[in-house]
């Protein structure tokens, strides 16, 4: 039997997200929506699709969602069982193709803020957990995938703080950062389109409306001028058998998909 729609703008996300992954590249992830999406596509476009946890998971083919990246399921039947140390020294070497992270703040280059908002740091409005590994995975991994919900608050001018860097203030800012050549955010999706990023001048860009979103919705939730691709494409549906899977092996109690 096979799962019909309507889907939800979550499961719509991870979909995206998992359509991204090729087989046979290698991903960091965390918990919540980054590993739904790598679970689903090592079950169904991507067998063979490496798995890698700040913890030291690597290579696990997992039963049911981690609540954490040192859950033991991280590790089950995994290719290694390592530590932290060993996953930035593998994304040091530049063997990691992926990596999923967040934030609270993104900006049009793709920079990243998970530490404050405010203008003093000393005494902010809000405190975030704080950079983790994010800063290390964004700056070696070669494409930063990020899943986030759209709105105003999040898609901004500037960044309280940064974080994570992404292309910094534009073409060849990295490479005068020390980061690698060719390295940096690759996508960006929400629960309304997914962008990517201008070649030439690294700002981000709208490459597909999910379906029943117009670009004015996109640009309403969004402080800065997004680019736009000239044939804009709708995101694919998910096929509903990805969706059955989704819902009844990747996340059945829907921790992440009841969003």
């Amino acid at each position: 039997m096979t799962v019909a729609a309507p889907y939800t703008p979550m499961e719509l996300m991870i979909c995206a997200a998992a359509s991204t992954l090729e087989d046979g590249a290698m991903v960091v992830v965390g918990t919540g929506a980054p590993c739904a999406a790598a679970m689903l596509a090592q079950k169904t476009t991507a067998p063979n699709l490496t798995l890698m946890f700040e913890a030291g998971g690597v290579g696990p083919l997992l039963p049911r969602m981690p609540i954490s990246v040192g859950d033991s399921r991280t590790f089950y039947e995994g290719l290694m069982a390592t530590s932290m140390s060993d996953i930035m020294e593998t994304c040091q070497r530049g063997m990691v193709d992926y990596t999923f992270l967040g934030g609270g703040q993104i900006d049009a280059y793709g920079n990243l803020n998970s530490t404050m908002i405010g203008k003093d740091y000393q005494r902010p409005d809000v405190r975030f957990p704080g950079s983790g590994g994010a800063s290390d995975l964004g700056s070696l991994c070669w494409r930063v995938m990020v899943l986030t919900p759209h709105d105003r608050r999040r898609f901004v001018k500037k960044l309280d703080f940064m974080t994570t860097p992404g292309y910094i203030d534009g073409p060849g800012a990295r490479e005068d950062a020390g980061l690698p050549a060719g390295s940096g955010p690759h996508k960006v999706i929400t629960n309304l389109a997914v962008m990517g990023f201008d070649e030439e001048t690294k700002r981000m860009r709208v490459e597909s409306l999910h379906p029943d979103v117009d670009l004015e919705d996109v640009e309403a939730n969004t402080e800065f001028e997004l680019l736009q691709n000239a044939d804009m494409a709708i995101t694919a549906e998910p096929p509903p058998e990805q969706l059955e899977i989704l819902r009844r092996e990747v996340d059945p109690h829907r921790y992440i998909i009841g969003r």
